[in-house]
């Protein structure tokens, strides 16, 4: 652990300049840092540290002085748990600090606590009772690092839900309830959130709560919550922090250098789900636009101190094109992908113009995200489309015929599925994707699909309709579809009823209510284009 020449010649410099000192050491017996403080002043950035995972140990232990001669305090014992060492040793006289003897340089060390981690959650680590320097000194160092690293990896394996091999992110959620949110609001957020982890392929471990009146122009949570989320990082052995809001590039690169960790916020996680589910070229596209314009001033900093290229939530998108590219070369990609936009955009432009020649109405089924808009255009028209319990499972727009009953006539309508909303989707989003949001404006009918199992119902069509206002060109008419009614209770079923008794009430999945569907379209459609 240490020998007791090298704690007496600690305990002399700490006499000389009545300072307590830190001293790092690897398991070679090097010394790597030495620093004049508290194990809490001298601790090692985040960034500087080895980073192996909850299983294992920095491999460095902290041989540490104090003026007093109590037991490591929490501040200690937390740098301990935040750098993962794989000891602490804090030097003291018996019954007081470091004094100067006489003028003498020669220090005096009498005990030592000895202090290390233990995979316990509630208390990550455990203290000695003071000891003498020859117990310390006689310590089987290697045998008790080797002995912690077997406890952490069995606590690992016994807690895990991962298969082996598997690199699933584990992931440390982070809300703040500010002012601004109601209690239920900001439950329902980091509920969907969680859900949009889920989608992206991580795995959510644990999540904290602050709240603040207003969010930390820094940190965005305060001073001590950092900290708290960095030991529980430590201690849980998650690789990647999700915060419920828009970060600040800035915040990002605070909150990476205090804690260690790579740092997303809820866009990010957004635009990793559209990496992975867009299939068209025009889908890829408008995906790798999204990215290039959200990641542009985020640029500075980035892969620099830290890597964020091993994959994972955040880290997918555009192939070749990494953090470091230049800011230059990212304008001239960007620039080209807008112009490639604007010719999918004038495309879809064409063969809306061709339609509408044939005179066949348009029916945009929108929606938001698992709402169940892609099962509904499968029950209807056994279109095949991908279907799951995700959030958008489904990103590239299907469009299929679908014959309904008009007044005169049989009609045949096309019916186009939609990208999913969500609250407060991310404007670069918005912005890639204004040529396939462009089908919402121009298609003759709104196809308003509600989930109305989820809680947030209400919400939701809230949303939905908060982001329709925002097109650029106003949609058509809309018709409200309330969908998997084989899931809700009677009082939720009369409360919708009763709140919109124009609606339609469905079972997509269980092909309830379809035929007044069809029925109710084709009354929409006779109204919206038939009539003058």
């Amino acid at each position: 652990m240490t020998t007791v020449e090298f704690a007496q010649r600690l305990g002399a410099i700490t006499q000389e300049l009545n300072q307590p000192v830190c001293s790092y050491i690897n398991r070679r017996g090097q010394v790597m840092r030495v620093g004049v403080g508290t194990p809490h002043q001298t601790q090692i950035p985040p960034l500087e540290l080895p980073r192996y995972g909850a299983e294992r140990l920095s491999g460095i232990r902290c041989i540490a002085t104090q003026l007093n001669s109590e037991a490591p305090n929490e501040a200690a014992l937390t740098a301990m748990a935040l750098q993962r060492l794989d000891a602490l040793v804090l030097l003291s006289q018996t019954g007081g600090g470091f004094e100067r003897r006489g003028g003498g340089a020669t220090g005096y060390v009498k005990e030592a606590y000895l202090a290390h981690l233990i995979p316990h959650p509630d208390t990550p680590w455990t203290v000695s009772p003071p000891l003498s320097l020859d117990i310390v000194a006689q310590q089987d160092f290697l045998n008790l690092v080797e002995g912690l690293e077997a406890e952490f990896q069995r606590a690992m394996v016994g807690a895990s839900h991962l298969e082996p091999g598997s690199n699933q992110d584990q992931v440390l959620l982070v809300g703040l309830l500010t002012d601004k949110q109601s209690l239920q609001q900001f439950q329902v957020g980091l509920e969907e959130l969680a859900l949009l982890v889920e989608s992206a392929g991580g795995q959510v471990v644990q999540t904290l709560r602050q709240r603040r009146s207003q969010p930390h122009p820094q940190t965005v949570v305060g001073q001590g919550k950092v900290q708290e989320i960095a030991l529980r990082a430590q201690t849980l052995g998650v690789n990647l922090i999700v915060f419920d809001r828009d970060l600040s590039p800035s915040q990002v690169r605070n909150l990476e250098t205090q804690i260690g960790i790579r740092v997303v916020d809820r866009t990010e996680v957004i635009l990793d789900i559209f990496a992975q589910r867009a299939q068209s070229q025009a889908g890829k596209l408008q995906v790798e636009l999204a990215q290039l314009e959200y990641m542009l001033p985020r640029l500075t900093g980035r892969g620099r101190a830290m890597s964020r290229l091993g994959g994972g939530i955040g880290t997918r998108g555009p192939g070749e094109t990494k953090l470091e590219t230049e800011r230059r070369t990212i304008q001239r990609r960007i620039a080209r992908l807008q112009q490639e936009v604007t010719q999918l955009q004038a495309h879809r432009a064409r063969l809306r113009q061709r339609r509408q020649h044939q005179e066949v109405p348009s029916v945009a089924v929108v929606g938001y995200t698992n709402a169940g808009k892609s099962t509904l255009l499968n029950a209807l028209t056994n279109a095949e489309v991908y279907t799951a319990n995700q959030l958008f499972a489904t990103l590239d727009p299907t469009t299929r015929r679908l014959a309904v009953s008009a007044s005169t006539a049989p009609q045949t309508i096309l019916l186009t599925d939609t990208v999913g909303f969500i609250h407060e989707l991310p404007p670069p989003l918005m912005d890639a994707f204004r040529a396939t949001l462009e089908e919402v404006t121009e298609a003759d009918l709104l196809l308003h699909v509600v989930d109305l199992s989820h809680p947030a119902w209400a919400r939701h069509i809230h949303s939905v309709k908060q982001v329709l206002s925002e097109m650029p060109l106003a949609p058509g008419p809309a018709l409200l579809v309330f969908n998997k009614i084989d899931q809700v209770d009677s009082e939720v079923l009369a409360l919708a009823r009763q709140e919109f008794s124009q609606a339609v009430f469905i079972s997509a999945s269980k092909r309830l209510g379809l035929e007044t569907l069809r029925q109710k379209l084709g009354q929409m459609v006779d109204y919206a284009v038939v009539s003058p």
